[in-house]
């Protein structure tokens, strides 16, 4: 009876070992098939992540390459403008010399026309002052030449003043000599005598090329002519009554009539 009982009892525990092997098969295929769905979900999820990663930098570079592209056209407007005022420029810089070398010449030229200028503003100031130095000094008074005159230079190469300065200086001389020497004047002067002595005389200027001097009580008189080195004077006492009418009828005080006076021609 008790041998009976062993084999049932041994099915038993086969069975209940085929069993739990069973059970442990389906348990491990369970949690196989878990994982592989987990494993499933996770590459779903990262080929999510990285298509949309994808995505944002597909995005992102249309994004940049539009701004890039804007970047590249300021650029290039940029480049052009540049080039434009490179090419403006140039042409500036070839106006410019050639300006520049019309100044050279202008310059140049100037400075030719101011050395020939000067040379001659060196003899104009030589002959005007040999002139004035014959003008008398009572005359030189009384056309006032003496603010030009005493700035005419002894040394033309040692004065401060311009060639137009001088040029003026020159004019007034002349202007105030010309002036006088077309009109007939009358002067109160102290004459000096053949004898050394001297006397006060009435001296009639026909300009600057005669004079007739005569004193107070008509026994003195005298003509006077310019020279190189100055007036020189000769008496002519004989004619002083004609002198004194001729100065009187200048001066209204006389009825206009023809008066012989004693004529020098040198």
């Amino acid at each position: 009876m008790t041998n009976k009982k062993y084999p049932k009892l041994i099915i038993i525990l086969l069975m209940i070992l085929s069993a739990a092997i069973a059970f442990a098969a389906e348990q491990e295929s369970r949690l196989s098939q878990t994982e592989r769905i987990s494993d499933t979900r996770t590459v779903i999820e990262k080929w999510i992540e990285t298509q949309e990663a994808i995505a944002t930098e597909k995005e992102n570079w249309a994004i940049g390459q539009q701004s890039l592209n804007y970047r590249i056209e300021l650029v290039k407007d940029e480049i052009e403008s540049l080039k434009n005022k490179i090419n403006d420029a140039n042409q500036n810089i070839v106006v410019t010399d050639n300006a520049y070398a019309e100044l050279l010449k202008e310059n140049e030229n100037l400075k030719n026309a101011s050395t020939e200028l000067t040379k001659i503003v060196i003899n104009l100031e030589t002959d005007t002052r040999s002139l004035v130095k014959k003008i008398p000094d009572s005359v030189s008074e009384l056309i006032n030449i003496k603010p030009f005159s005493q700035h005419l230079p002894e040394d033309p190469n040692q004065t401060q003043l311009s060639l137009s300065q001088r040029c003026q200086n020159i004019v007034g001389i002349l202007n105030a000599i010309n002036k006088f020497n077309q009109e007939i004047a009358v002067i109160s002067e102290v004459r000096n005598l053949d004898d050394g002595s001297s006397s006060e005389v009435t001296t009639m200027y026909i300009g600057l090329g005669q004079a007739f001097y005569v004193n107070g009580n008509n026994t003195i008189a005298g003509v006077g002519i310019p020279g190189e080195n100055g007036w020189t004077w000769e008496t002519f006492n004989g004619s002083a009554d004609k002198i004194a009418e001729a100065i009187a009828i200048f001066g209204n005080d006389k009825v206009a009539s023809f008066v012989p006076l004693p004529v020098k021609v040198k």
